[in-house]
């Protein structure tokens, strides 16, 4: 039996409506790490130096800044919080220009940075087994999200 053209009119529809979620889906996780990768990928002439965290709050840590180079030091810095961040620890990090805050450099850093595409990736699989019908596709999608999800936390 035939498929009326109506049926697959809605089911490229379908498929297209999917896709433009997906679209969304992984521009927005690259947006969203780009905030603070783009500090790490484009570290050439920034500040780069390590920081001690001295005291943590609900949202960010804060510590004192040693630079490696040319740079002042700094008493008092701040970096986001993360489960990785504790009183006393140490770590490479590279200064946002025109402010305080610093970004965490190194394998670690990178792959925090990039945490946001991770969780769109895994979020985009599902769209793409389910809405658009393409098991391998969201299967590989999916990986590489949890890959990237993983190695950050084995990371850090």
């Amino acid at each position: 039996m035939k498929r009326s053209s109506s049926r697959r009119l809605v089911a490229h529809g379908r498929t297209f409506a999917a896709g433009c979620v997906v679209v969304l889906l992984l521009v927005a996780g690259v947006w969203s790490s780009w905030e603070t990768a783009h500090h790490i990928v484009l570290a050439k002439g920034r500040e780069h130096g390590s920081m001690v965290v001295t005291s943590c709050g609900e949202d960010t840590c804060t510590g004192s800044f040693s630079p490696d180079a040319d740079a002042a030091d700094r008493s008092s810095v701040t970096v986001e919080r993360s489960v990785a961040a504790r009183k006393g620890d140490r770590f490479p990090v590279v200064v946002k220009p025109g402010s305080g805050d610093v970004v965490r450099t190194g394998t670690p850093g990178f792959l925090h940075a990039w945490v946001p595409l991770g969780g769109a990736l895994v979020l985009a699989a599902l769209v793409i087994g389910g809405g658009m019908r393409m098991t391998r596709t969201a299967w590989g999608t999916g990986v590489a999200g949890a890959v990237l999800l993983t190695a950050t936390f084995v990371a850090l």
